[in-house]
């Protein structure tokens, strides 16, 4: 888990956005791999590294400098993180305590108030940690903070209910309509994702007297990572669009272009970056599919 304050993209205001580790998914062009696994990570950055040794010298298991040939071995002490004078050696998956999660939000609790901010579950995959995010979305929404969570879609729906009902605003991707494109790209069906989609429309969100009140459900926004090369045809954003409409009329979509800003962390993780069939749709394209998108009746949303 990592804590990201002071963000103003996932949601209304100033948010801290809590990246819960853990994904289904294997997007090839995923910003974010080090949400892949749920243990503790320790990234290199190599070009940041002055091949100091102080790294090397206080590792228990030996591993040297180049940490790349070693790392099956790192057990995510953090000592190496300690004596890096450049901060060559992070932390990028840390375990975290619920409660001490809750207090570190609790210190901008002012920004939220005067921005109209609040929390913001991320990922990885906030749904991979059922009980956590069960935990942390009911403490928070006892406090009255304004919650939101960003999903990639993929989980069972019932054990996440009660937490989904409970946030003012839920993202939820659709990465393709094509199921064996979305198996190819990113390693599952689509079938749950659009199911679960459909199932969005069932939530409500809790009365005064903690029951659903059933005229009042999450604001749900439809996010499209439009990939130039995957995912960008008319015909894709079309049929997307469509879809939206039919099972919830009320919700709008976000079409987001792609991006390379991760690929610094797939140099600190050791993986390789294999992303260069893909490119970003530039601003005249990306409007043109938005055009497409408002054509098909679906209202459309930009928290950039």
């Amino acid at each position: 888990m990592q804590l990201q304050p002071f963000s103003v993209n996932d949601g209304e205001g100033i948010r801290t956005n809590i990246f819960m580790a853990g994904c289904p998914l294997r997007c090839r062009w995923c910003s974010n791999p080090e949400g892949f696994t749920q243990k503790e990570v320790i990234g290199w950055y190599r070009r940041r590294c002055i091949g100091c040794g102080a790294c090397a010298a206080v590792c228990p298991e030996g591993i040297g400098i180049e940490m790349d040939p070693d790392r099956s071995r790192c057990t995510a002490c953090g000592a190496c993180v300690k004596a890096c004078p450049e901060k060559a050696r992070v932390r990028m998956v840390t375990l975290m305590d619920a409660d001490d999660v809750i207090r570190e939000i609790h210190r901008h609790r002012l920004f939220y108030s005067y921005s109209g901010g609040g929390v913001t579950f991320s990922g990885g995959e906030a749904t991979s940690q059922p009980e956590m995010l069960d935990y942390l979305s009911r403490e928070l929404y006892d406090m009255g903070y304004s919650l939101a969570i960003e999903s990639c879609g993929y989980f069972d729906f019932e054990p996440v209910r009660s937490s989904l009902e409970r946030m003012d605003l839920i993202f939820m991707d659709l990465k393709h309509m094509d199921t064996g494109a979305h198996m190819e790209y990113t390693g599952v069906s689509n079938e749950k994702i659009l199911e679960n989609i459909r199932n969005l429309g069932t939530l409500r969100r809790p009365d005064a007297s903690g029951e659903p009140d059933r005229d009042e459900g999450p604001e749900i926004v439809i996010r499209i990572p439009v990939i130039g090369g995957v995912n960008n045809s008319e015909e894709n954003i079309r049929a997307s669009a469509a879809y939206v409409h039919s099972v919830l009329p009320g919700a709008k979509m976000e079409l987001l272009p792609y991006h390379r800003l991760g690929a610094i962390k797939y140099e600190a993780l050791g993986m390789p970056f294999d992303q260069e069939g893909f490119y970003t749709p530039d601003a005249a394209e990306m409007e043109r599919l938005r055009s497409i998108v408002r054509e098909q009746g679906v209202g459309t949303a930009d928290y950039r």
